[in-house]
């Protein structure tokens, strides 16, 4: 029997041109300004070989606890502007260690950019809402560095 595969969606529109947005996913110095699942949480670790294979590493601390935690993962596709697909597995704590597939497309909508925003392959409805709300924690921090 196979485990079902559940995924999650998310819509944004940012004020920001679409390179800078790009940029934000892809450049460690921006990624440490927004990647935080929650408020009690800061970004901590950014490291990004972006190239198709090449792997990154994205971490955030606890603030309370001290606890990190830290995802890695492979680029299976880039097209530099619009479009970023990477495997995502946590490495150091995380709910699973199972990998999902992330997608990340990104359209020109005059000085703004719409990004659709995919994360797909979850075992259950749990771990994606799970993700999805610290997603969208990470989404209002986004905003704010691009």
């Amino acid at each position: 029997m196979s485990i079902p595969e559940t995924s999650l969606f998310l819509k944004r529109t940012f004020a920001a041109p679409r390179n800078k947005v790009f940029e934000a996913w892809t450049k460690p110095e921006i990624l440490l300004h927004w990647f935080a699942g929650s408020p009690d949480h800061v970004p901590s670790v950014a490291e990004v070989d972006l190239r198709v294979g090449g792997k990154y590493r994205i971490g955030m601390k606890h603030r309370p606890t001290g606890n990190e935690h830290i995802a890695t993962g492979v680029y299976q596709e880039i097209v530099a502007n619009e479009r970023l697909v990477f495997t995502w597995r946590w490495e150091l704590g995380g709910s699973t260690n199972d990998e999902t597939l992330v997608t990340v497309q990104l359209r020109d909508n005059g000085g703004s950019t719409e990004m659709d925003f995919k994360h797909e392959r979850f075992a259950t409805q749990e771990l994606a809402e799970r993700h999805k709300q610290g997603w969208e924690s990470c989404f209002a921090q986004f905003e704010k560095a691009v």
